[in-house]
């Protein structure tokens, strides 16, 4: 394999900058190994798709606002964009005190002992980088607790690809909500699950309502979702290990839908992760942990039967992760079908449903 065999050309103007009117104003389009040209759909008819009887795991994370604006003593300003927490923080003379990697954009890197004044009376200290990483370690001194002050100082991390000439508070609103699941609930994230939006409450009940059982675990999407793939050979990528936790309750509904022989949808690439992460060879293992694995053409799947998913950047491992399920030549066809459709890319754009795993 090489990188560029994951690559498609993509028109700027198909890069979704804005999410559709309401969650479920999206297109649809669906593959399957039956056929050789995909359907188009709109969202909503995803209910129809699905079977009584199947599961569907949806990811539970919630974004947090994780960007920081702050200045070094030199005055250079600095922004932090927080990623694994390394403890559970502390009070220490009133002050929250937390350490974590995290990716920084500065003119010049982050010293260890380096002083950061942050918004709010807060203040960030560089440690150095993470061993064997270009992840930095700053450590948090600040004066309300972290999901606290996150929320009063910090900003949604929207990827790189949205750049927008609007950038008001109206707008910034807007992507507080929308740039969030309806079942969001677990803080961590500082990305979104993207193949979830799309969803409502009211859609989800209906799914409810037809004997679809649905099942939650939580992954927390890390910056590494949005840093390309810089070498050629694929295999010699090292992914960003991000944390997952599939509890005894979904861990049951799946391993029991695998032994009835019923669908298992993963709704998002960050579902098939944490899913085929915590399979021990018989089922997969309730439990926390981290997750550095990297689906490619090649790779067995033992758990997920179906896969929700919106369109990916060219020559990204979560592109690689679909190639993988359905097929590399299946996919860019398909991806190629929808630039000529004029689908919306990326994280608010439009969905795509693969109804079976490609044969091996």
């Amino acid at each position: 394999m090489k990188l560029s065999d994951f690559d498609y050309d993509l028109p700027p103007g198909q890069i979704a900058q804005v999410p559709a009117e309401d969650r479920e104003g999206s297109r649809l389009m669906i593959v399957s190994p039956e056929r050789d040209m995909p359907e188009h759909r709109n969202f909503p008819e995803i209910a129809k798709l699905l079977d009584p009887g199947d599961l569907l795991v949806l990811n539970d994370t919630r974004v947090i606002p994780a960007r920081l604006y702050g200045k070094k003593e030199t005055g250079g300003a600095l922004e932090i964009l927080l990623d694994l927490p390394l403890d559970c923080g502390c009070y220490d003379a009133g002050k929250w005190i937390q350490r974590f990697t995290c990716l920084l954009r500065a003119s010049r890197p982050l010293r260890a002992g380096v002083k950061v004044t942050l918004p709010g009376g807060g203040q960030a200290i560089g440690e150095g980088l993470t061993e064997g990483s270009a992840e930095n370690i700053v450590r948090l001194e600040l004066p309300l607790a972290l999901n606290e002050y996150l929320e009063r100082h910090g900003e949604v991390p929207l990827p790189a690809y949205i750049k927008r000439k609007d950038e008001n508070d109206r707008r910034r609103l807007l992507d507080k909500t929308r740039y969030q699941t309806v079942y969001a609930d677990k803080p961590g994230a500082v990305a979104a699950p993207t193949a979830g939006l799309h969803f409502s409450k009211n859609l989800l009940e209906h799914i409810l309502e037809k004997g679809v059982e649905i099942a939650f675990l939580t992954l927390h999407v890390g910056p590494g979702t949005f840093l390309p793939v810089k070498v050629d050979d694929p295999e010699r990528h090292k992914m960003h290990p991000e944390r997952f936790q599939i509890d005894a309750q979904a861990a049951r509904a799946i391993n029991r839908a695998r032994e009835l022989s019923r669908r298992v949808i993963a709704v998002g690439t960050t579902v098939v992760r944490a899913m085929e992460s915590a399979f021990d060879g018989r089922g997969v293992a309730a439990g926390a942990g981290r997750t550095d694995l990297f689906i490619r053409p090649g790779f067995e799947f033992k758990v997920v039967d179906a896969l929700l998913t919106n369109f990916h950047l060219p020559r990204s491992t979560l592109l690689m992760l679909v190639c993988a399920f359905a097929g590399r030549e299946k996919t860019l066809a398909a991806y190629r079908e929808a630039v000529r459709l004029g689908y919306r890319f990326f994280s608010y754009g439009d969905a795509m449903f693969f109804s079976a795993r490609s044969p091996s």
